[in-house]
């Protein structure tokens, strides 16, 4: 069947106006060697980093469809993790802004990620209560943590120690042994949610934020640092380092003498330091030093504190002890030296408070070694701002070095326009209006206005009209950016503005139920002789309900008004006599548009519908359920009878008026729709959402078929129905506090599809061999044996071979959840192979880990059967063999890279892999003290 009707397909083109979305979090990242430079903020789904200095985009780190919903940078600076609202985790390399790996586990949005000291494991915590621990380096999941009851708010690992720490909404904070893979210790001191927390001190403190203004501080004290059981709790926690540990066998006779909650550690209330904050605790964090903690509320103020080392806890215990004997030489009596105690208010004491421009949602800080402290504020208003602070200055005042505002507007975009020309775009927002080009993306005009609702491009071109909130019409010059002229033309709000089709005038409707008739006009100015542009006010039309939508229809003989009472009303242009009443909706129409012939006028409104009436009779010619929430916006695509509708459900969608078919849905908002506009040649579209986000949809060259799209669509549901099955039990796993960490999704069964198909070809081509060797036999002859063409694409290779590139491919996220899909039938097979390939030594790392996992989940029925028992003998033997090989060539290798890095280190008199910056700053202090001896002794 031929193409009746060609449609042409309409893609993402870009999205613009948007400095950073407030979901997320923001995070400093070490770009071009220059850590507190660059700092990366969530951009609906994609990632910009932008460069705080320049305030220039530096990179985007590109997104699928769903929201960002945390960031995380590695420790070595050079990978950003990125967890999603639909809970699954990128990791983008930060120098090719490439995604190298894809974690999915998660059911729901991730809400916490943090990477261990070296950067090799990655946790993570979601809105479905579970926390997942990744491994980066091998590409996998190792284990699923649960016994939150509700969201993970923050997931802590510990630097010396296997340990990790979740908070939660379900108001308790949970240690976890990640040798044993077990929470040994709850936390449940807290009568709120947890909404941070913090470790300081040499992670001997927790600090945590609840919903009050309350900062709960606990000492931690490690069970095998402990000398004397009689020693007081206090003392416990300024014991030994935690690197400081005994033997092995003390630490278990510790661990016997202890109560089971008392396992690993004791963690103790040791008091509050309040905050200014009344609300609850968004962000709580500290710098990677731990020196320095910070947090916010709901408001816009950053409060900071400095967190005292135990040097630092010492000189001013020692100074206390000397005010303490003075005074008590003074009184002439003995004050006992034990007394002397530093209050928690000493040892983490109040610096500043930063008070933002507006809401702060989150922040980031990096402590530099000259004791600069750089903050960087994501704000809700999409600001970002950096602050600095120098903590050896007298007076601590926090100073705005940069402030990234110019790239989008500071409220939701109201009004959109294009000009004539296609090149230009007009966006208008509470405070102001912005000018765009088209093709660069870049704002070439901020101009401040009153609330903005509706506008249009002069014609030429050269000035602006914008219809405000309070009634004013505002005439802008786009050359030098200024106010030119306002008028005062509704006594509401402006809600619509058309331009007439002969461009001498333009029609306004108001909340004032008035319908306005404007003239341009060319005035005198008194400062220069030049004639300036104007409007005027030329005829008026009183109506009996509030006037929402105005339109002209093209050969301006007819003007429809939608009304609040429900209805549209056509008159005649000339006479504003009454003509036709569109009467269906039951609610108010929000938005119309009249077809460029002047046959059709489409009608959409609050209840959900678009109805298509002919403008000769005014009947319906069919009314269709549009979007799932009210339709925002309306508009024709030039020259034709196609068009477009945005709503408030997220999505924008395209219509025929003549066939009344839905062609095709422009997917990429997360919020509200308010507002779109069509290029005049109609090959672009432009949209404003609340998400703060401007997006531009470009019209290929590709045709649309119908068909093939309601076929993409059903997959697409049909692959977010398999996301949402029920996930496989694992035979023998019981459900207690771990679980498998992937989780079922269309690429686990596509990749087990892929290996069944390899396993099926496998068994033909082994049934041929036999077959052809038996012709063989019969003839008495070599008979040319046929290839298979599947298995000559890939260099003719054996079946077997085959079976082992197949495997090779399937990503090692999901590796397990591919085999937990597959059959047993398969298994038998896949064990015989594993057989042959371990034993010559390929991929023994890989197979060997799907080998355990096969054995795990269908131990029962591969024990019971006979015929895999010498295939598990000989399974026993090889992989004993060769993984005992592989671990010898590791050890060779550590050994030789230790012997190289020893050689190194003597030869060049360094310490190769140690860090320079602390010898460096000893150096410095050192010279300082010299400089200050020679300028006491002068």
């Amino acid at each position: 069947m031929g193409l009746t009707r060609q449609y042409l397909r309409y893609v993402p083109a870009a999205l613009f106006g948007l400095v950073g979305s407030g979901r997320g979090s923001a995070a400093f990242v070490p770009l071009r060697g220059e850590r507190g430079r660059c700092v990366a903020v969530p951009a609906c789904e994609h990632v910009f980093v932008w460069d705080a200095r320049k305030g220039e985009k530096v990179l985007i780190l590109k997104g699928l469809k769903h929201e960002v919903s945390c960031l995380c940078p590695s420790p070595d600076g050079l990978h950003l993790a990125v967890g999603y609202e639909d809970g699954s985790i990128r990791v983008f390399s930060l120098l090719s802004g490439e995604a190298s790996v894809a974690f999915n586990g998660h059911k729901a949005a991730v809400t916490a990620l943090r990477y261990d000291q070296l950067g090799g494991r990655l946790a993570s915590g979601s809105k479905d209560t579970d926390v997942i621990v990744w491994d980066v380096i091998n590409e996998s999941g190792l284990y699923r943590l649960k016994g939150h009851k509700d969201a993970v708010t923050q997931v802590l690992f510990l630097k010396e120690k296997n340990l990790l720490v979740t908070s939660g909404k379900d108001t308790l904070v949970k240690w976890w042994d990640l040798d044993t893979q077990h929470c040994f210790k709850t936390l449940v001191g807290h009568r709120s949610e947890v909404w941070g927390m913090a470790l300081v001190s040499e992670e001997k403190r927790l600090i945590t934020g609840t919903a009050d203004s309350e900062l709960r501080v606990w000492d931690i004290s490690y069970i095998q640092e402990v000398k004397d059981p009689d020693e007081p709790e206090s003392k416990k926690s300024k014991g030994s380092s935690p690197g400081a540990e005994k033997d092995t066998e003390e630490d278990e006779t510790l661990e016997l003498d202890e109560s089971p909650e008392e396992r690993l550690l004791k963690c103790s209330k040791a008091g509050s330091i309040m905050r200014e904050g009344r609300d609850r605790v968004v962000t709580l964090s500290t710098d990677r030093t731990g020196k320095i903690l910070a947090c916010h509320g709901t408001d816009a103020v950053l409060e900071v504190f400095s967190v005292l080392s135990e040097e630092e806890i010492k000189k001013k215990l020692e100074k206390k002890m000397k005010k303490a004997r003075k005074k008590a030489k003074q009184k002439s009596e003995e004050e006992p030296e034990g007394s002397v105690e530093l209050s928690l208010q000493e040892q983490i004491q109040r610096v500043t408070n930063i008070r933002a421009s507006a809401k702060i949602k989150s922040f980031d800080l990096i402590l530099s070694p000259k004791g600069e402290l750089k903050i960087v504020l994501l704000l809700q208003n999409n600001i970002v701002e950096l602050y600095t602070l120098n903590l050896s200055a007298q007076v601590l005042q926090a100073v705005r070095a940069s402030r990234i505002t110019i790239g989008g507007h500071r409220s939701d975009v109201r009004t959109l326009a294009f000009s004539s020309d296609n090149i230009a775009i007009l966006s208008g927002a509470a405070e102001s209006i912005k000018i765009w080009n088209r093709s660069t993306l870049q704002c070439i005009r901020t101009m401040d206005c009153e609330y903005a609702l509706c506008s249009l491009f002069v014609p030429g071109d050269r000035q602006v009209i914008v219809g405000t909130k309070t009634g004013k019409l505002q005439l802008y010059d786009l050359a030098s950016g200024s106010l030119m002229e306002t008028l005062n033309a509704h006594d509401g709000a402006v809600w619509s503005i058309a331009l007439s089709p002969d461009q001498r005038g333009f029609v306004t409707g108001g909340a004032d139920k008035c319908v306005k008739f404007w003239d341009f006009e060319l005035v005198k100015d008194e400062s220069s002789i030049q004639k300036r542009l104007s409007m005027k006010q030329v005829r008026i039309l009183q109506l009996d309900e509030d006037v929402l939508c105005v339109r002209y229809s093209p050969n301006q003989k007819l003007l429809a008004v939608s009304l609040l009472d429900c209805t549209v009303k056509v008159f005649y242009t000339d006479t504003l006599k009454f003509f036709l009443s569109l009467y269906g909706h039951k609610l108010p129409v929000l938005c119309m548009d009249i077809s460029y012939d002047g046959v059709l006028i489409a009608t959409g409104s609050a209840d959900r519908n678009v109805k298509i009436w002919g403008l000769d009779f005014g009947d319906c010619h069919r009314s269709l359920f549009a979007h799932d929430d009210s339709v925002m916006y309306l508009q024709f695509v030039a020259k034709s009878h196609l068009f477009f509708t945005a709503g408030k459900d997220k999505k924008i969608k395209q219509w025929d008026a003549d066939k009344f078919e839905h062609i095709q849905t422009l997917e990429g908002h997360h919020q509200e729709v308010w507002c779109l506009a069509l290029s005049p040649n109609g090959d672009y579209v432009v949209s404003a959402s609340h998400d703060k986000s401007l997006r531009l949809w470009e019209r290929t060259r590709e045709p649309l078929v119908l068909e093939e799209e309601r076929e993409m669509q059903r997959e697409a549901e049909y692959e977010e129905s398999v996301e949402k099955e029920e996930q496989p039990v694992v035979a023998g796993e019981t459900q207690g506090e771990t679980g498998l960490a992937g989780k079922k999704t269309i690429e686990t069964i596509k990749a087990a599809e892929r290996i069944m198909e390899a396993i099926e070809l496998y068994r033909e081509e082994m049934a041929k061999l036999k077959e052809h060797k038996a012709i063989c036999k019969a003839a008495g002859k070599e008979v040319p044996f046929p290839v298979n063409p599947i298995l000559s694409a890939y260099g003719n290779v054996t079946p077997s071979e085959y079976v082992l590139e197949v495997f090779k491919k399937v990503k090692s996220s999901e590796l397990e959840e591919s085999l937990l899909v597959l059959p047993f039938s398969y298994v038998p097979d896949l064990l015989r192979l594993f057989n042959e390939h371990i034993q010559l030594g390929a991929e023994v790392e890989l197979l060997c880990r799907a080998l355990l996992f096969l054995l795990k989940i269908h131990f029962g029925q591969i024990t019971s059967n006979q015929m895999l028992v010498t295939v598990i003998e000989k399974l026993k033997k090889t992989t004993i063999s060769r993984v005992s090989e592989a671990r010898d060539v590791l050890g060779f290798n550590m050994a030789g890279l230790q012997y190289l890095k020893r050689e190194i280190e003597a030869k060049d008199e360094v310490m190769f892999f140690a860090d320079a910056t602390d010898r460096f700053e000893e150096k410095k202090r050192k010279r300082k003290k010299k400089e200050k001896m020679v300028l006491a002794v002068v």
